[in-house]
């Protein structure tokens, strides 16, 4: 029988599909952006004479990595700001502001971020120090987290912040012994002077976010979810550049959009959710999805716990962190964009914030019943035993960022302490979560922690960071490779609603990664060092040469 030949033909190496059907394989075709066949010696009666072969050469093929909670239009802008995602201590983060200030005289403003909070005694930076780097113009500097801002006194003197002002009821303005803001904004306190600062260009989203896909596309991702669409804080909507990207051609990736819900208002906002969602969606770019911040971090106590944190001495405190949601709220507007088809992306960090968002998930279900909607919860520092069997019953995913479930110095000093230490044995629990059935799937959370897959595999499934020799994090949450490759690519497919792609599969779309070499073939604590040699998404190569 005639068989028409594939346009291209991967050949020569281990293939790791995802797919349980068939886990390995050796040779896959490819025809326009599907995959055709997938198999062994039998898929090369496909080669013709314009076929492209590819020979793996005893390297992996994988379907392409997705990443289901990452900001990388406010990274890719980031990059070209005072980018300190970088640095290390006090005196390198001052002294890369400083350089930075000095090399854009023109700039009005200095902006960026990603200095980290164990750089500073007690995560806690000051704007005396900001203001020895930036003296004669205002700065705002996103943490690492971007849950709080280091801004310096001309900063603060143009948003009238005084040891007078009030903090806003989702925020904080840290004072020192005299009641004077020291220079650190938490959660909500950062709009107080980020209302004041530029906003980005509708050319400089642009920029970021293509900026950012070719970078994402060197890590081997083809498809994400963009955690915020909309103005939070110091970050501007970047709906504008998805839809100009995905009208004009230049967006490669498959995109989904978390829309923000903004959690000053209410119910009244959801016709203009509904309204974005039919406005923003194209041919690449979807934006289905509504994205709420549940609480804050642990390590400004803003994380919502159901039990006090403690003082350095060890003493419970009367601060439990913050529901930035009524839960009782929460569960009616949650069954409200259940019922419209929504998508619902949950930022929940503490056990507190991971129950209330699991109440609006259940609140959802028993009024609209089990609706392929497809929520999931992101983060899931802390999650209480009680919980976990509750993803798999509510269809509700575990949405994993695994470079934070290890030892360094943000857990070790700002967070485990505050915690304790049975607490803090709760914390990521990505094999718990998989033994009681739930559907996980991984994200970066970039510009918080970096893009890199293979890193965060790496971590989940070693619990140390790359390069780190700490002590392993809590080693029974480790999780195999097997399973760690399937949060990154079907279950993030999954949660970004790309049922055809995930896997290698005949049908499937030709969304796919090669790397320099058989993950499965070297140690675990290797697994970082691989790096992707080409990428490509509906069977054409967007990375790699």
């Amino acid at each position: 029988m005639h068989r028409t030949p594939a346009d291209l033909v991967f050949t020569g190496g281990p293939v790791h599909t995802t797919d349980a059907a068939r886990t390995r394989a050796t040779t896959v075709a490819v025809t326009g952006d599907r995959i055709t066949a997938v198999g062994h010696d039998e898929v090369r009666d496909l080669i013709g004479p314009r076929t492209e072969v590819v020979d793996l050469a005893g390297r992996l093929l994988l379907p392409g990595f997705q990443d289901a909670h990452i900001h990388p239009v406010n990274a890719g802008q980031e990059m070209a700001q005072c980018n300190l995602a970088n640095t290390k201590g006090t005196d390198a983060t001052i002294a890369a502001v400083r350089a930075y200030a000095d090399a854009n005289p023109e700039r009005e403003w200095i902006t960026g971020g990603g200095w980290s909070m164990d750089a500073f005694e007690g995560g806690a930076p000051t704007r005396q120090q900001l203001d020895t780097a930036v003296p004669d113009r205002p700065a705002f500097l996103a943490n690492r987290d971007h849950h709080g801002a280091w801004v310096n006194s001309r900063a603060l003197e143009l948003a009238g912040i005084t040891a007078g002002t009030p903090d806003p009821a989702d925020g904080r303005i840290e004072r020192d012994e005299h009641g004077e803001p020291t220079g650190l904004l938490q959660e909500g306190a950062m709009d107080l002077v980020a209302q004041h600062a530029p906003r980005s260009t509708a050319a400089e989203r642009l920029a970021g976010l293509l900026r950012a896909q070719r970078l994402l596309h060197a890590y081997g991702i083809t498809a994400w979810q963009d955690a915020i669409v909309g103005t939070y804080g110091s970050m501007d909507d970047v709906g504008d550049a998805y839809v100009t990207a995905d009208r004009d051609g230049t967006l490669t990736a498959r995109v989904t959009g978390a829309l923000w819900w903004d959690r000053e208002r209410g119910a009244e906002q959801i016709p203009g959710l509904v309204a974005r969602r039919e406005e923003l969606s194209g041919r690449n770019f979807r934006a289905a999805t509504v994205k709420i911040m549940q609480d804050g971090i642990a390590e400004t106590g803003t994380a919502a716990l159901l039990a006090p944190y403690l003082d350095a001495c060890g003493c419970a405190t009367a601060n439990t962190g913050t529901s930035f949601v009524d839960p009782v709220e929460l569960r009616r507007y949650v069954t409200e964009l259940d019922a419209l088809g929504f998508q619902t992306h949950f930022h929940a960090l503490g056990d507190r914030a991971v129950r209330e968002a699991l109440d609006a998930v259940e609140a959802a279900r028993a009024a609209n019943g089990h609706t392929d909607t497809r929520p999931h919860l992101a983060h899931l520092q802390v999650v209480h035993p009680d919980d976990i069997p509750r993803f798999r019953a509510l269809g509700a995913t575990a949405n994993i960022q695994p470079l934070w479930a290890a030892h360094e110095p943000q857990m070790d000093e700002l967070t485990i302490p505050f915690l304790g230490g049975e607490r803090a044995a709760l914390q990521y629990p990505f094999a718990a979560l998989l033994r009681a059935g739930a559907t996980v799937a991984a994200g970066s959370d970039w510009p918080v922690s970096s893009a890199e897959p293979l890193h965060g595999i790496h971590t989940a499934v070693n619990r140390v960071v790359p390069g780190g020799d700490s002590p392993v994090f809590f080693p029974e949450q480790r999780i195999s490779l097997t399973e760690a490759l399937a949060a990154y690519t079907a279950g993030s497919a999954y949660v970004n609603h790309l049922d055809d792609t995930g896997s290698i599969r005949a049908g499937a779309l030709a969304d796919l990664v090669v790397l320099d070499r058989d993950l499965y073939a070297a140690p675990a604590e290797e697994i970082a060092d691989a790096r992707v040699l080409a990428t490509y998404v509906g069977g054409r190569r967007v990375y790699g040469d």
